[in-house]
């Protein structure tokens, strides 16, 4: 069973578009929809050369047409949202076509060895969905940590400019009459008090 122009379009369409699936530009409502068109105009072609194959060739290879197709249009999703929830999606929808074709493969086989075959498939799934909600989960908290972090400075420089202005008020009353009044104006001024 040789699958090497229907893997050639898989990889054309899944690793090609999976790295720039975490773009963070948001497309133009013409963009997606050329490149929606362009993902099923391969997968239509994908699918028309499996054809040529027979029996579990065949279904193995409408799997992987389809597969990439799914994987495609997720990532065009991701990229297109940009959001950590959309990356995510992206990675289980991977997850899911892939574990759809390992099972179209296993077919192939009989017995144990195909109990096998689907029972690794399925722990190379569950394995990527765990692994797609984990890194979900660390960005999530790297963004949380950055804006605590943010929080936490511009708390730092309120507080560090209050104490400034009390500094200069103090200062400030160590002067009489309208050395103080314009003392008091300028620290006013100065630290935006009125």
């Amino acid at each position: 069973m040789t699958l090497k122009p229907i893997a050639a379009v898989i990889v054309a369409l899944g690793v090609g578009s999976a790295g720039a699936a975490y773009a963070a530009d948001a497309l133009t409502r013409e963009a997606y929809k050329a490149e929606k068109d362009r993902i099923d105009a391969q997968y239509k072609s994908a699918k028309q050369a499996c054809n040529s194959f027979k029996g579990n060739a065949e279904d193995v290879c409408k799997a992987e047409a389809e597969a990439a197709q799914h994987i495609a249009v997720a990532e065009l999703d991701a990229r297109n949202k940009g959001t950590v929830e959309a990356h995510q999606k992206a990675r289980i929808v991977r997850a899911e076509a892939q574990y759809k074709v390992a099972r179209e493969k296993c077919d192939d086989l009989a017995g144990n060895a195909k109990d096998v075959c689907v029972k690794e498939a399925k722990a190379a799934e569950t394995k990527a969905k765990a692994e797609a909600k984990a890194d979900r989960r660390v960005a999530e908290t790297r963004t949380e940590a950055k804006q605590r972090t943010a929080d936490a400075r511009k708390d730092a420089a309120e507080a560090s400019r209050d104490a400034d202005y009390r500094v200069a008020r103090e200062r400030c009353d160590q002067l009489a009459g309208d050395a103080k009044d314009a003392c008091m104006r300028d620290v006013r001024a100065k630290f935006g008090r009125s």
